[in-house]
């Protein structure tokens, strides 16, 4: 009752308490909630302790590659040859593949994978029998989700599927249905066919050196995963002359959160969010901190006498100390539980922006780690009117003999330049975050995204793509159309194009592209030398063309007229295109080659003009229809594409703001709460000062002055943090803006303003108080 009292008599205080931790706490628990959902990304498994994948090395002329594929065929030998292993699964990537059920095509998210695939990965099957459901090449497996999607109400087992992709046409009988994959799995896929039937009849190239396999193994307990991994390789080196390529052994449960390599070596991945998002939530919360620190401090420096009169009246330390202490841990308590309703009315945007499914359910680690949380800040911020102001004398107390004025006063000023400082590292990250990101829309990759869309080759598209393009390119607001292989980060990586003078260190991989006549042109990219593809010329003509970067890797002089050996045959190299980004600004440009192969590109591509999307598109769809009306249409944009690669940017961009303007209005609920404690205090002081002459304004400018200087000092303490932070951050980009002076000075001084404004708010009220209501003594 006596802290509800305290609490009703300080309102201002409390409130601006109350407010500040209210959000830092806030700003928190949604953090924590992101950041425990991805560091238990693929800890379901029951093998996660001793589960690893295989990964391949490929050394270039521009460093080490690291690639998740390996050969499909080492399988076999690996299980055969290497004792240590109790379980492995060769599967594929998870791809989106056209699928029917009653003659209605769906698009799937699809993967195949041997039959010991769930002996190494713990996917619960809610129906049918693991150990036969994939060694049937006839099976298939469904995800619950899935199956009531496509079956409704109805039995998915026994039910048959027809799958289909280019010319290969399976029907595929329902043999199991999977329990629902876990939002904590990286890899989300709706269904799962036989290894089997895509190694004998999807992959062409069963060779050595076509790493179309993922295989994951499960090791026994007493294995050491550095000498399985070295046999595994060896095996690898004894059935292939590749010297330049090594397998390796990576944990599986490292792959999500550390899956960037650079030069053969692991140098993290998404845990660099995971630090960066915690480092964020620490700072919102140090700064609601102490707000709360210096607020508690600050006022308890007017409740002297009441201590003096309570221990007159008997009270000992020890209750004092309780009682303080008790005040501060249930504001905090107040605070948690208002934080935990405004995170439950948060969650539906939160994860919306991190496209995650979060929830705030009952969980005894966050209850235990909230509830430790609110007793260190309760503790710490009550801590000083605990056990300094309980100890003083009551004599001294009642004469009025402390005045209170010690270093306590550079200690609330300290705490300011910490605040502001935290604020100001924030508000220029917000800066350098957008202008990167404003940055990588806007730089000219080489090739034009814009307005270009692009749909996949299936069923009738494969045997007549000519009629249905003539038809396309009559639709109005169609630019031009063709059958391109072209996909924003590569589809295809090879090794297999040799050249007349090739010395053994010049082993380039090379992105390729599958291309139509028009191909180049769709896409935007300028010939800087010879010729591009065309009718004109003979079948032995229509050759190959590479990007600068190929040609200067693989260093051939005057190289327009020259053949190279491709894998599938002899090309000639009729011209030469200007440099252009494949993947994201995160990677330098990479060797590139077109070929002239429209049998084998996988995408009818569009250039649509501006301005006519939507009834373009309505066209184009029914255009399609009436040519495949057996196939899903899905369109897709290559802008879109472009910028899901920067996905994670994208979210820290959206956070950043939140972040900074939530520091900010913190830091300055805490300044305005100190500015207010200490015009208050000096009221007689200003009445006095005003009966002598002084105006409005000289009051103002007396008062807010030692406030704006620690806001300064705090603002040139962090600039030089904040360059640093942002100089690390950008590094991990090839191409990237320079850092400009005002980005600092611009952050620097919009902080300085809105604090200043804060104080000159508070002060201004109290210094044009009437001075005959400052003086009075009642």
């Amino acid at each position: 009752i006596i802290n509800l009292r305290n609490f009703k008599r300080h309102k201002s205080s409390f409130l601006i308490n109350l407010a500040g931790l209210t959000s830092g706490l806030t700003c928190v628990l949604l953090i924590y909630l992101w950041v425990m959902d991805e560091v238990s990304m693929d800890k379901f498994h029951e093998n996660k302790d001793n589960l690893y994948r295989i990964q391949s090395n490929h050394s270039t002329p521009n460093g080490i590659m690291t690639w998740r594929g390996v050969p499909g065929l080492l399988y076999e030998e690996i299980l055969a040859n290497v004792p240590e292993i109790s379980a492995a699964a060769v599967y594929t990537d998870v791809h989106e593949y056209t699928i029917s059920w009653n003659e209605k095509p769906i698009k799937a998210n699809l993967r195949f994978a041997s039959p010991d695939y769930f002996d190494v990965f713990s996917y619960p099957i809610s129906k049918g029998n693991p150990d036969n459901t994939l060694k049937d090449e006839s099976n298939i497996l469904v995800s619950e989700a899935f199956a009531q999607k496509l079956f409704g109400k109805s039995d998915p087992i026994g039910q048959v599927i027809s799958f289909s992709f280019w010319e290969n046409k399976q029907d595929f009988i329902v043999s199991g249905v999977l329990e629902d994959i876990p939002s904590t799995s990286s890899e989300q896929f709706e269904a799962i066919l036989p290894w089997n039937y895509y190694h004998d009849k999807l992959i062409d190239y069963k060779q050595w050196g076509n790493y179309y396999g993922r295989i994951a193994i499960v090791l026994k307990d007493n294995a050491n995963p550095k000498d399985s991994g070295d046999k595994i390789n060896k095996i690898f080196k004894a059935n292939t002359n590749e010297d330049r390529v090594d397998l390796f052994l990576t944990p599986f449960t490292d792959n999500y959160l550390y899956g960037t390599f650079e030069n053969g070596k692991s140098i993290g991945g998404r845990i660099e969010y995971v630090r960066l998002f915690s480092v964020i939530a620490l700072f919102i919360l140090l700064i609601a901190c102490i707000n709360f620190i210096n607020l508690s401090t600050a006022q308890a420096g007017q409740r002297m006498k009441e201590i003096g009169i309570k221990k007159s009246m008997g009270a000992t330390k020890e209750s004092l100390m309780l009682q303080f202490f008790m005040e501060s841990v249930m504001l905090s308590i107040i605070s948690l539980l208002l934080a935990y309703g405004l995170v439950s009315l948060a969650l539906p945007q939160f994860n919306n922006i991190t496209q995650k499914s979060l929830s705030l359910s009952f969980d005894w680690s966050l209850f235990q780690s909230s509830f430790t949380l609110i007793l260190i800040i309760g503790v710490i911020a009550g801590a000083y009117p605990a056990l300094y102001l309980s100890g003083l004398k009551t004599l001294e107390v009642l004469k009025g003999k402390l005045t209170g004025k010690s270093g306590r006063t550079y200690g609330r000023k300290a705490l300011v330049v910490i605040q502001f400082c935290l604020s100001t590292i924030m508000v220029v990250s917000v800066f350098v975050v957008f202008k990167q990101m404003e940055f990588i829309q806007k730089e000219n990759l080489g090739y034009d995204r814009d307005n270009l869309v692009y749909f996949e080759r299936e069923g009738e598209l494969l045997k007549d793509s000519n009629s249905f393009l003539a038809e396309l390119k009559k639709i109005p607001g169609v630019i031009e159309a063709d059958v391109s292989g072209f996909m924003v980060g590569g589809m295809n990586n090879t090794r297999g194009i040799s050249w007349e003078g090739q010395t053994e260190e010049q082993q380039v991989s090379f992105w390729e592209f599958k291309s139509g006549y028009s191909t180049i042109d769709l896409l935007g990219v300028e010939i800087i030398e010879g010729t591009g593809f065309s009718p004109e010329l003979t079948s032995s003509e229509r050759g190959i063309l590479f990007n600068e970067k190929a040609i200067q890797a693989m260093g051939i002089e005057d190289p327009i007229g020259k053949t190279v050996q491709h894998y599938i045959g002899e090309r000639k190299i009729i011209g030469i295109v200007k440099d252009f980004n494949i993947g994201s600004m995160h990677t330098p440009i990479e060797p590139a080659a077109f070929l002239y192969e429209p049998n084998s590109a996988h995408f009818i591509m569009a250039k649509i003009q501006a301005g006519t999307e939507v009834n373009t598109i309505q066209q184009i769809e029914n255009t399609y229809k009436s040519f495949n009306p057996n196939y899903p249409f899905e369109l897709k944009f290559v802008d879109q594409d472009y910028q899901a690669l920067y996905a994670s940017e994208m979210r820290i961009k959206a956070f950043s703001k939140y972040f900074a303007a939530l520091a900010i209005l913190i830091s300055c609920l805490g300044l305005f709460g100190l500015t207010s404690f200490t015009t208050q205090r000096r009221i007689k002081e200003i009445g006095i000062r005003k009966v002598l002459g002084s105006s409005t304004q000289n009051i103002v400018l007396l008062l807010t002055r030692q406030f704006s200087v620690v806001v300064l000092i705090a603002i040139v303490i962090g600039l030089p943090i904040a360059y640093w932070l942002a100089n690390s951050w950008l590094n991990d980009f090839a191409y990237k803006i320079n850092l400009s002076w005002w980005f600092f000075v611009g952050s620097g001084l919009m902080a300085f303003v809105v604090a200043w404004l804060t104080i000159v708010l508070q002060t201004f009220n109290t210094a044009k108080l009437n001075p005959a209501k400052s003086l009075r003594s009642e």
